[in-house]
């Protein structure tokens, strides 16, 4: 299965599937390329592994500009990791059930424009939830409202603070990204 992973920060969720890929847990997955909105880390990580990369950082034509390095390229999934800009509709339609996304939370709930990173970790601690977790979705026009793949959840402990949620949703992520992963590569 051949995979562009879109990138928009450190490259954490990114370096997780080359490791996954390097470790063998994903046998058949190729990271054809790596597109990026913004300058980061993650482009650094993709480079240092050869892999084709690309910088399209001008915001309003992002979605036009990536499928035109997607076509001819045989892509079999999209995975956005820690990806923020928000996709045209025209692509997600084109891109139907090919692309999906990982969410810091138990969605549906604390999804949607504005709900990226300590946002969605303020939100759940404001609202006293008992659990948390992350979400690996398909990606629709609407965000963060596309059918759920997988979901992990862990318990919220007393005394928990943004840093925590964040530290316990991104080990959740590192599994379920790559078990999403595997779920679909059965069907590319």
């Amino acid at each position: 299965m051949k995979i562009a992973v879109f990138v928009s920060g450190s490259g954490s969720n990114l370096q997780n599937i080359i490791d996954a890929i390097d470790d063998g847990r994903l046998k058949n997955t190729e990271i054809a390329m790596v597109i990026a909105d913004r300058d980061c880390y993650a482009i650094e990580r993709s480079l240092d592994r050869d892999i084709p990369t690309y910088l399209l950082d001008e915001r309003k034509t992002f979605s036009e500009d990536a499928d035109y390095n997607l076509n001819g390229e045989n892509i079999d999934l999209i995975v956005l990791a820690g990806f923020l800009t928000v996709l045209s509709a025209e692509f997600t339609q084109k891109w139907k059930n090919k692309i999906i996304n990982i969410h810091p939370a138990l969605l549906p709930k604390y999804g949607g424009k504005g709900m990226y990173g300590e946002h969605v970790h303020k939100a759940v601690l404001a609202a006293g939830e008992k659990v948390s977790g992350a979400t690996v979705h398909f990606v629709t026009a609407g965000v963060d409202e596309g059918e759920i793949i997988i979901q992990k959840e862990f318990k919220i402990e007393k005394g928990d603070q943004v840093d925590d949620l964040q530290r316990k949703v991104g080990e959740v992520e590192k599994e379920i990204m790559i078990n999403a992963i595997l779920k679909l590569e059965g069907r590319s």
